[in-house]
């Protein structure tokens, strides 16, 4: 019959393991039109949510784009206005 050995290793990797939510935030693009209309696309990437507000903005049908931190657990925590390239 084998021993089991215990392994001893830093206390990090372990708290990983044992929590299981997801380590990212959330990032809400709401698209306004000059018609009255208005689009919202959630990224998890601040990056792509930037590059696809700045991508609307260019748009002629576009009033404008803004790019918030959103927190599923209660309100909008955060508000960017973006500017066209």
């Amino acid at each position: 019959m084998k021993k089991k050995t215990k392994r001893k290793s830093s206390g990090k990797p372990d708290r990983f393991r044992r929590d299981r939510r997801r380590r990212h935030r959330h990032w809400q693009v709401t698209v306004y039109y000059h018609d009255g209309e208005k689009f919202a696309r959630v990224y998890i990437d601040r990056e792509r949510a930037e590059h696809f507000a700045a991508r609307q903005k260019r748009s002629p049908v576009v009033k404008s784009a803004r790019i918030m931190e959103v927190d599923w657990q209660g309100p909008p925590t955060r508000a960017i206005t973006v500017k066209p390239a």
